[in-house]
């Protein structure tokens, strides 16, 4: 015997984030789950089993509560809705802050994983393609660790390929050198921080971004340090940046071993140094795939062709 649909009364907006564009986020949860999404107005209606129904409702009610917050709903949310509700699991770990689009949390079941490893680690290596949210997640855990007062710094450093690691050629002061090459770290920092903090506390020096050479003969204590691009890292560099860990300090060490822009591409230290620490105590290292992309929907259609196209040895 066919059950009643269950209707769950929604704001407009709400409903209409249920729904997604061309019914997209619909479909999914009703992939998901088995069941069948309808908007007739008002809210929405859940067709299905009960059991079906009651991870539907989680998902429902998470996206309801985002939309009503104003927050944007993309495909991402959706789905860490849906794992979320398939596990019983909760928001973000780590204590992560807000950015300007409304909280940060995980967006994929391998964020979530690397978020918990940089809450229990002394040493993360986050490997994987672009979009899949290493440099960001990682620099909102240390901006919330510094937010906290739980470190006195926060470190972000990749090593500077173009310019060879010799920026003495370029004009200006340090800043004005190492600015180009540091874009990407500065926009995640003034998305999480805003523009203003973001000024004020890298004027008194809590946040620096820095090229791997200037990190050489210091000692970081009391600090997170973020290692991005470190597939460009030789393997000197990378055993140097390492051994900079200091009393009370973090690590994570970001990178794509498949984009290496070294002349030699075997002198990369990142594969290297995960060979070598992969499974030593306080070291973890989280592995994203394609499915884990969560810019434009195309990017992931582009890295799994590219996967494929290094699987035929192209």
């Amino acid at each position: 015997m066919s059950r009643a649909p269950e209707f769950i009364a929604l704001s407009d907006a709400a409903a209409r984030a249920v729904s997604g564009a061309n019914s997209r986020h619909a479909a999914l949860i009703e992939d998901a789950f088995g069941v069948l999404v309808e908007t007739p107005g008002g809210g929405v209606a859940l067709s299905g089993d009960a059991k079906g129904r009651a991870h539907a409702k989680k998902v429902v009610q998470a996206i309801a509560d985002r939309a009503d917050q104003g927050l944007e709903i993309a495909e991402a949310d959706v789905r860490v809705a849906i794992g979320a509700a398939r596990t019983g699991s909760g928001g973000a770990p780590g204590g992560l802050p807000s950015g300007r689009r409304g909280p940060v949390a995980p967006k994929t079941a391998t964020q979530a994983t690397y978020l918990q490893a940089m809450t229990k680690c002394e040493l993360v290596f986050g490997l994987g393609p672009a979009g899949t949210g290493k440099t960001f997640l990682a620099v909102a855990h240390g901006a919330g660790m510094l937010l906290r007062g739980e470190i006195d710094r926060l470190i972000v450093s990749r090593p500077a390929v173009e310019a060879g690691e010799r920026l003495g050629f370029l004009p200006g002061d340090l800043t004005e050198k190492v600015d180009p090459y540091m874009a990407p770290v500065w926009e995640a920092l003034t998305d999480i921080l805003g523009g203003d903090q973001l000024r004020r506390r890298r004027e008194k020096g809590e946040i620096e971004v820095a090229p791997i050479a200037f990190l050489r003969g210091r000692t970081l204590s009391h600090a997170f340090v973020i290692v991005d691009e470190a597939q460009n890292a030789t393997r000197m560099q990378m055993k140097m940046v390492l051994t900079r860990l200091g009393e009370g300090s973090r690590m994570v060490v970001t990178g794509d071993p498949t984009q290496i822009d070294l002349p030699n591409r075997a002198d990369s230290g990142l594969a290297h140094a995960v060979g070598l620490l992969e499974g030593v105590k306080g070291v973890e290292v989280t592995r994203f795939s394609a499915q884990d992309v969560v810019r434009h929907p195309l990017v992931e259609r582009i890295v799994r062709a590219y996967e494929a196209d290094s699987g035929r040895g192209a």
